[in-house]
């Protein structure tokens, strides 16, 4: 059996399945796939509406799912999932049931981490016209931070649990904005050694290189660069403030760049670096959340997705193999269009294109 070029993790969205907290703030039965099916195309040619092929419009509660889409993911060279993990203070979870049923049943049997998305939702980020708090991310302090880590203890010693170095690899997705974040690494640290553990590689993201060194001080093993917006973010206060009028005026996306003209800033000298984790993106597209107000990326093919891939693995290429790491943002955040799974117009192409790229 051929090695990859280099070690994949895919970024996984639990989300699809209803949630009581949904049924409440969206409606019953509300799941991703509700914003899904409903996106509309906002201009000539834009891909919308996204139809799932052949795991359809699937609920993530069914254990013949998860299995279909390891296997997926494993044929497309990934080497584990990421599952976003919800902890928003003093033992409040949600959707932790797909993760939670994974750890319990040892099935699918494929790698597994998890990244925290401390983050406090709001609505208009999920389709609502106003930016109402749907629920808040807070910090209590140690006993709660205590508190989390024995929650996630048996998922740290399952021996799925993907490793760097040996060490079970933990990602916070907004790490400056964890209140005394030093001190929350060296507590874990401290717990795992006192657990059997030889310790946690944190991955800090970030979409600012300039703060590798800042989060490695901080006490992070690596940092996960997140370029994605980088074409967008290039444009001057007044373009932006242009673009913002016109989308008002007419109702239309002006927020739109090409795949093609994007990939060339989603790579950089910074991901050569030992301590930086790069990623891929195989594509974007709001507008299902959020209707015209979306950050679109059109015009992904497999094609240029694969191009993207060779780029990714040129940068990493001199590193050892247990750190030639790179993070796929997305496996299935199909209400972004950051997705690599089947849909009715590509298939499997994407998953082909990323396994002959690391093959």
């Amino acid at each position: 059996m051929v090695k990859n070029k280099a070690r994949v993790f895919a970024l996984y969205l639990p989300q699809f399945h209803p949630i009581p907290e949904n049924d409440l703030w969206w409606g019953k039965g509300f799941t991703e796939w509700t914003n899904v099916g409903k996106a509309q195309k906002m201009f000539r040619g834009h891909y919308q509406p996204r139809v799932p092929a052949d795991l359809g419009y699937y609920d993530l509660r069914i254990p013949e799912v998860r299995e279909e889409q390891a296997k997926l993911a494993n044929e497309a060279g990934v080497e584990g999932f990421i599952y976003w993990h919800y902890w928003f203070g003093n033992g409040k979870r949600l959707m932790e049931r797909p993760f939670d049923e994974v750890l319990s049943s040892g099935c699918p049997n494929f790698p597994f981490a998890l990244a925290w998305a401390n983050a406090t939702w709001k609505g208009f980020i999920y389709g609502d016209k106003g930016r109402n708090e749907l629920i808040s991310q807070e910090y209590p302090g140690e006993k709660d931070y205590i508190d989390h880590f024995n929650q996630l203890l048996t998922a740290f010693t399952d021996p799925r649990y993907i490793r760097i170095k040996d060490k079970p690899i933990f990602m916070i997705f907004q790490p400056f904005d964890l209140p005394e974040c030093d001190k929350f690494i060296k507590l874990w640290q401290e717990l795992s050694n006192k657990n059997g553990l030889n310790g946690i590689h944190f991955i800090a993201q970030t979409d600012d290189p300039s703060k590798i060194d800042e989060l490695i001080r901080l006490g992070f093993s690596s940092v996960n660069l997140v370029r994605l917006f980088k074409p967008f973010n290039t444009e001057n206060k007044a373009i932006k403030a242009i673009k913002k009028i016109l989308t008002l005026i007419s109702g239309k996306n002006k927020n739109v760049k090409n795949y093609k003209e994007c990939m060339k800033f989603w790579t950089g000298p910074e991901d050569s670096k030992l301590q930086c984790i790069p990623s891929l993106f195989p594509n974007w597209d709001h507008s299902p959340r959020s209707g015209s107000k979306g950050i679109i990326i059109h015009g992904s093919t497999p094609e240029l997705f694969e191009k993207h891939c060779h780029d990714v693995l040129a940068k990493i290429k001199n590193k050892p193999f247990d750190e030639r790491i790179i993070i796929l943002k997305s496996w299935n955040e199909w209400a972004e269009g950051n997705y690599m799974e089947p849909d009715l117009i590509f298939g499997k192409r994407y998953i082909k294109a990323l396994g002959e790229a690391l093959k």
